[in-house]
């Protein structure tokens, strides 16, 4: 059976847990979201130290200019992970204007439903992140390994 917001049908103990459960998770969501940026952050400095030591030092062309071209797509898909988007969050002034009138179970329902809506699109935020995450992490490890054989096989 379906609960609605117009139809919660007695429902609000069951409807008070759902919604401390789903204020809970999108509170780890958030957490998440912001542990990816931080990775994210340290992954794109690692990435612009090694290209600059790289740089600085005598190397075998070809392999430089690939451990070049590997550090780019780790700094590129760096910025891309941790890019400005909006984080979703229940808007406080409508939440207040159109459920502040309800019976009780009705504007748990609507507040469920809402948070279910919410943590979808952030969770698929979230995934986007952690793809990008993942391919500067192993743009950065291509780009290490040609490093270090571009340094080791210098002319």
């Amino acid at each position: 059976m379906t609960t609605t917001p117009a139809d919660p049908h007695g429902q609000e103990a069951t409807l008070e847990l759902l919604n401390s459960e789903l204020a809970s998770r999108l509170t780890r969501q958030s957490d998440s979201l912001a542990k990816i940026d931080t990775k994210a952050v340290f992954l794109i400095g690692f990435a612009a130290t090694a290209a600059q030591f790289l740089a600085t030092h005598r190397h075998q062309p070809v392999l430089t200019y690939l451990a070049f071209a590997a550090y780019a797509l780790a700094l590129a898909a760096g910025m891309q992970t941790f890019r400005v988007a909006d984080h979703r969050d229940l808007e406080a002034r409508p939440l207040l204007d159109v459920h502040a009138g309800l019976p009780k179970g009705q504007a748990l329902a609507a507040l469920t439903a809402a948070r279910v809506v919410i943590f979808e699109r952030n969770q698929e935020r979230e995934r986007r992140k952690a793809k990008w995450w993942a391919i500067s992490l192993w743009s950065l490890v291509v780009g290490l390994v040609l490093s270090t054989a571009a340094l080791v096989m210098h002319d």
